[in-house]
């Protein structure tokens, strides 16, 4: 995460926030396997702090990617495109994720029934 934070262009955060993902995804199918430590306490305060935190980054993203559209409006049409031409600003691209299936909040699911 926080090497996704340090990264200085978009296509290197896209890169690290698709990694992010993937070990968040593979820590939940690791735990599947310790009914013991999905039924702490510790566990499921860990658990909503992770939807709560998926949910602020989604939010930045929407967000990143509404400005981003707003920019690119601006450079685009007449007359901030003469002053954007004039100082070299250029289109940017969106933030998307690689993997459609990483749009989706992770599911955490606690079967207490041991």
């Amino acid at each position: 995460r926080s090497q996704a934070m340090g990264d200085e262009s978009i296509a290197d955060k896209q890169r690290d926030e698709n990694a992010l993902s993937g070990v968040l995804m593979t820590l939940f199918a690791v735990i599947e396997n310790y009914p013991d430590l999905k039924a702490s306490s510790h566990f499921l305060d860990l658990q909503q702090q992770l939807v709560a935190i998926e949910d602020d980054i989604q939010h930045a993203r929407r967000y990143f990617n509404g400005t981003v559209r707003d920019y690119n409006t601006s450079v685009q049409m007449f007359p901030s495109n003469l002053v954007a031409r004039i100082f070299g600003f250029q289109s940017t691209q969106f933030f998307e994720l690689e993997n459609l299936a990483d749009r989706e909040l992770p599911r955490v699911e606690i079967n207490t029934n041991s």
